[in-house]
C-alpha cells in the first residue's frame, strides 16, 4: 500500500494535499501534479511510502529539474511507482529504444539480418557465451539520488539517509509540517 502527499511551501508555512497515485502514470505526471500545486512556484516536496519498505522524495522548484531521493532503490525498483523513480536517477533506456528503431544495420525494414558466429571453429550460437555485460545498471540495495535534496528545509543530508520507519512523519516534523501532513492521512 502506498501513501503519497504533496507538500506545498507558503508564505505561511506548508499545505498538504493527499496525492491520488491512479493518474500518475509517470515521473512527469508527478511533477506537473507537483507543480500545479506550487504557490507562486515556490517549493513543492512530493512524498511517496510503500509500507515502511522504501520512501521518496521529490522536491520541485519552479521550472527547475526535479531532485530526487529513494531510501532504497532495490526495493523501490520492484514497485510501480519506486521503478519510476529508480528510472530516473538510473538513466532510462529511452535513448537505445530510438536508435532500436533507426535501421542502422543496412537492412530494409522486414528483412531479417543473418549473423554468423565463428568461435573456435565452430558456427552454432549455443557456443557465444551468455555472461556478456548486457549494459544494464543494476539498482543499488540502499539509498539512490540526492540525499541534499531537503538540506536548506531543515532536513540534514545525515538525517535523510539514516531515516527508517515512518519516514515521511520524521521528514514533516522537521520540516514543521506535521499537523497538515498528518490531516491528509
Amino acid at each position: 500500500m502506498y501513501f503519497a502527499a504533496l507538500l506545498a511551501r507558503t508564505e505561511d508555512g506548508w499545505e498538504a494535499s493527499d496525492t491520488d497515485l491512479d493518474n500518475v502514470e509517470s515521473l512527469t505526471d508527478l511533477i506537473d501534479l507537483a507543480r500545479s500545486t506550487a504557490v507562486d512556484d515556490d517549493t513543492v516536496v512530493a512524498l511517496i511510502e510503500q509500507e515502511d519498505a522504501w520512501f521518496g522524495v521529490v522536491r520541485v522548484d519552479g521550472e527547475e529539474d526535479p531532485r530526487i531521493f529513494v531510501s532504497n532503490a532495490a526495493a523501490a525498483s520492484r514497485s510501480s511507482y519506486g521503478s519510476m523513480l529508480t528510472e530516473e536517477l538510473l538513466g532510462s533506456d529511452e535513448e537505445e529504444d530510438e536508435l532500436d528503431e533507426l535501421d542502422l544495420d543496412g537492412t530494409e525494414d522486414g528483412e531479417t539480418e543473418v549473423v554468423a558466429v565463428f568461435e573456435q571453429g565452430s558456427s552454432t550460437e549455443d557456443d557465444v557465451d551468455d555472461d556478456e555485460d548486457t549494459g544494464v545498471e543494476p539498482v543499488p540495495a540502499g539509498p539512490l539520488g540526492d540525499p541534499r535534496l531537503l538540506d536548506d528545509l531543515g532536513v540534514g543530508h545525515k538525517e535523510l539517509l539514516d531515516l527508517d520507519g515512518d519516514a515521511l512523519s520524521q521528514i514533516a516534523e522537521s520540516l514543521g509540517a506535521t499537523e497538515v501532513l498528518e490531516a491528509v492521512r
